[in-house]
């Protein structure tokens, strides 16, 4: 009868143990984990790790954390197993990377609107002093200014279409410098232009008076408004429009800067074929651009190694519509026919940069 108990007793006991261990036992959130990592992906997709770098490395560690409990838990005894706090922390973790997510999207989006108006301003004001530059002679250093800022906004738009926010506000930023720097190289034309146009304005005086009293034909080049006009006893008979060197906007001081010069001088020689149709050479230098040279040399403004430069012409193969020779003045084929039936060796030739005294 004991005996019958003990079993009785035994066998109880081991029900009731076995009954709690299957009641107790807990399997691992692998659910849960798989969720969470698939939110911390999307969260990385989006850039989270860059535009929500703390909520994001937040979920990251939770997400670990809560992996690493599983793995412990999985180690204990099938009994002991409790995943309550992998739970909380793989569910915290899933929180904080949808967080992240929504965080780096919205911050996106706010850059990204920035950004796209940053450029567009930008690209308002470049188009701006591209007009300024366009009712202007050609300025060398203001084009190549310009042509940096031109580059810094594709760049900028490029970065911007690739998500590279910060790279493409740089990048504008970078060309905002070089928009600055054009505008100065236009104010210091401009300026250089103030305390020179009295001295424009007598020459073509001189000019005309010359030709009114002699008799006989001249020209005067007006750089600014890209026309040459033939003078026949001091008076405007002919205007031809002409293209120019392509940095019209500077005096000429040495071989190779692309600048028309400005002075007055003389037809040495007529030459009926030429590389450009026909021309007519002027006697640069002169004895006062031999001067200006010099001194700039004495001066450090330009290389010791520089040389002044020769063979300024007015020639043909113009009408391009663009400051395009190494300096020199360029007529249509057909002008360049019509000027060559009026003037020869000797002719006075005035180049300005502008003026605003004609007869």
């Amino acid at each position: 009868m004991k005996r019958k108990l003990v079993l009785s007793f035994v066998l109880g006991v081991t029900v009731f143990l076995l009954a709690l261990f299957l009641y107790q036992r807990d399997d691992p959130p692998a659910a849960a984990y798989n969720n969470a990592k698939a939110a911390l992906d999307l969260a990385t997709v989006a850039n989270a790790h860059r535009y929500a770098d703390s909520t994001y490395a937040a979920a990251e560690v939770a997400i670990r954390a809560g992996q690493m409990e599983i793995a412990r838990q999985n180690g204990r005894l099938a009994l002991l197993r409790d995943y309550d706090k992998a739970d909380v922390l793989i569910l915290s973790g899933q929180t904080l990377a949808v967080r992240a997510r929504e965080e780096a999207e919205a911050r996106v989006h706010s850059l990204d609107s920035l950004s796209r108006d940053a450029y567009l301003r930008f690209d308002r004001e470049l188009d701006l002093c591209r007009e300024a530059l366009d009712g202007n002679l050609t300025n060398f250093a203001a084009e190549r200014h310009w042509a940096a800022a031109q580059l810094a906004l594709n760049t900028g738009w490029r970065l911007i279409n690739k998500g590279e926010y910060e790279e493409a506000t740089k990048s504008i930023e970078r060309g905002k410098v070089s928009l600055r720097q054009v505008m100065e190289a236009i104010a210091e034309v401009a300026n250089n232009e103030k305390g020179k146009i009295a001295t424009w304005r007598a020459w073509v005086r001189d000019t005309v008076a010359q030709s009114a009293q002699n008799g006989n034909h001249a020209v005067i080049v007006d750089k600014s408004a890209h026309k040459a006009y033939l003078l026949d006893g001091g008076k405007i008979v002919k205007t031809y429009r002409c293209d120019l060197g392509w940095n019209s906007a500077e005096q000429k001081y040495f071989q190779g800067d692309g600048a028309t010069p400005e002075g007055k001088y003389r037809i040495t020689a007529v030459k009926r074929s030429s590389k450009y149709y026909r021309a007519l050479l002027l006697d640069y230098p002169n004895d006062t651009d031999k001067r200006r040279f010099a001194e700039n040399k004495r001066r450090g403004l330009i290389s010791r190694y520089a040389r002044i430069g020769a063979l300024i012409e007015i020639h043909g193969s113009g009408g391009r519509g663009e400051d395009w020779t190494d300096g020199c003045v360029a007529l249509t084929n057909g002008e360049m026919d019509h000027l060559m039936k009026r003037v020869g060796v000797g002719t006075p030739v005035t180049i300005v940069r502008r003026s605003d005294d004609w007869p």
